[in-house]
């Protein structure tokens, strides 16, 4: 006799073995509607790709995601391989009847044959009616800007991963946590918004063409920065890269010139020399430094290019850039001092920025007196151009170094990215010095009537073979304004410029500062400054 209790465990038992069943059809449904089928896995995929928009500070796009479509085949599905294959190559010819035989061929139940094809490509395929083949959807990245921003914006992989440039910076800051949790899609993803005004951004980028094949040079760039709030209002370097050809950008000479590589940058160094001899030693205008004879270094004599063989003011030491003088001045300071200088204002360590591409800066191991004399003039250690106009900018702005960014930066956060550097005196002198040098010095081509432009010369011999060579050049001009109370910063860079003969290269004062001054003719206008004629004295 069977008990009452047991037939309803017996009863519960079979209801439970029907659900699970059941069940388990279900989740096996589910299973093979999401991972079997190839269009619901890539939606189900595709959020995870997405980008972004980035913009200039103006909301002009520079970067956003397009839908695309990329061609598969699932070779299980082919009873003739030889027909599909001759069809796909005659739309396709890049794909070779090889290559589609091989992926035809394949055990596999899927193959991508091609990726982001154009509309009038898929279309070809879809009306040859090609069994086994199919599309899906995912994302590509597209640059209005091309190559004007290509330096800045970077490229991204055919798989829409960032790899270069703020792309990859923007890859760094937690979006591959959000794509794994299936969040990053174009809704959730805020804009990023640039520091870049794109309208100044083509005017340098033109300009830089222009004169990469004018100076014949092996590169150029150029670097334009508000001092007040530290962002980067353009930012170029040629040649150049086209972002959607990925493989340009692996070629040895489209390096970012002005965050990827460090050099010695010359007399425009003198800058830091002359505000730290103000600051540290004490010294002014008057101050006297004999530049009468060379200093004798090692087996080497320092020279002045133009010299004047008599005692000079700091003033003069400056004007007539005085590699002598400017030697003395670091001389006044003492080894320690000078070098503990040079990395407060930023020319040592490496600068911190929105770009995985920033060179790390090189000096001698053991600084010396002899490395002191030469530091003093732009010889014996590399930096960046971008460090550069950093702590240019520093000393010329009162003496607060604001640090730099590719973003657009509110006036809160400026203030936490300030500090100082050298004090307002050394700051007024350097002002007086970069507007007399303008006018009367080296940076003469680079003054535009009416915008109180300041500016410094670099001459730098590049090293070729382990030796300096006299007419291989390295050329940087740094340009302020208004030379009063200054706000932007431009500093332009010409590598290598074609030499003026097998003795003699040409100069900054030749090639770099013109450049800056059709550079600032072009942009001033954007930048809200306004020329005044009035008064236009040093």
């Amino acid at each position: 006799m069977i008990k009452h209790g047991s037939s309803k465990n017996r009863i519960a038992l079979v209801i439970s073995l029907f659900i699970a069943i059941y069940a388990t059809i279900f989740m096996r449904l589910v299973h093979y509607g999401m991972v079997e089928s190839p269009e619901k896995q890539f939606i189900s995929q595709q959020a995870s790709f997405s980008r972004p928009v980035i913009l200039d500070r103006n909301g002009k796009i520079l970067a956003m995601d397009i839908t695309a479509f990329s061609l598969y085949a699932e070779p299980r599905r082919i009873t003739d391989i030889d027909e599909v294959a001759e069809k796909v190559n005659r739309i396709i010819p890049q794909l070779s009847l090889k290559t589609l035989y091989g992926k035809l061929s394949s055990s596999s139940g899927f193959v991508w044959l091609a990726r982001q094809l154009t509309p009038a490509v898929k279309n070809q395929l879809m009306l040859a009616g090609i069994p086994g083949i199919g599309f899906r959807p995912e994302l590509k990245r597209i640059y209005p800007a091309g190559r004007t921003t290509a330096h800045i914006i970077g490229l991204t992989n055919v798989d829409n991963a960032g790899v270069a440039g703020l792309e990859k910076w923007i890859d760094g800051q937690g979006i591959d946590d959000i794509r794994h949790v299936g969040l990053a899609n174009a809704e959730s993803l805020a804009p990023v918004i640039t520091s870049i005004d794109l309208r100044v951004q083509h005017a340098l980028h033109y300009e830089l063409s222009k004169a990469l094949v004018e100076y014949g040079a092996a590169g150029v760039g150029g670097v334009i920065l508000n001092i007040k709030s530290g962002e980067i209002i353009a930012l170029a370097s040629l040649p150049d890269f086209d972002p959607q050809f990925p493989t340009e950008a692996q070629l040895p000479d489209r390096l970012n010139r002005i965050t990827a590589s460090a050099s010695e940058m010359g007399s425009i160094i003198k800058t830091f020399t002359t505000a730290m001899a103000i600051e540290y030693a004490g010294a002014d205008l008057t101050t006297i430094y004999d530049a009468t004879n060379p200093i004798k270094v090692g087996n080497q004599l320092v020279r002045d290019f133009f010299g004047k063989k008599r005692p000079l003011t700091l003033e003069e030491v400056f004007l007539y850039s005085s590699n002598i003088g400017s030697a003395h001045e670091a001389l006044s300071v003492g080894v320690e001092a000078h070098r503990k200088f040079l990395v407060e204002t930023g020319l040592l360590n490496r600068i911190h920025l929105e770009l995985p591409e920033i060179a790390k800066p090189m000096e001698p191991r053991h600084w010396t007196p002899p490395t002191s004399i030469t530091a003093a003039f732009g010889h014996g250690f590399a930096t960046t151009p971008l460090q550069t106009a950093v702590g240019i900018g520093g000393i010329l702005n009162k003496g607060i170094l604001v640090a730099p960014t590719l973003l657009k930066r509110s006036h809160s956060h400026t203030d936490l990215q300030a500090r100082r550097i050298v004090d307002e005196k050394a700051s007024a002198i350097l002002r007086h010095l970069y507007r007399l040098s303008a006018v009367k010095g080296s940076g003469r081509r680079a003054n535009i009537a009416g915008l109180r432009v300041g500016g410094k010369t670099g001459t730098a011999e590049k090293v070729i073979d382990g030796r300096y060579a006299k007419n291989r050049n390295f050329n940087v001009f740094a340009a302020a304004m208004p030379m009063d109370d200054p706000t932007y910063v431009y500093l332009i860079v010409v590598d290598d410029p074609a030499p003026k003969s097998e003795r003699r290269g040409q100069t900054a004062g030749l090639t770099a500062a013109p450049l800056a001054g059709e550079i600032i003719r072009k942009t001033f206008s954007f930048l809200n400054l306004t020329p005044q004629f009035e008064g236009q004295n040093i």
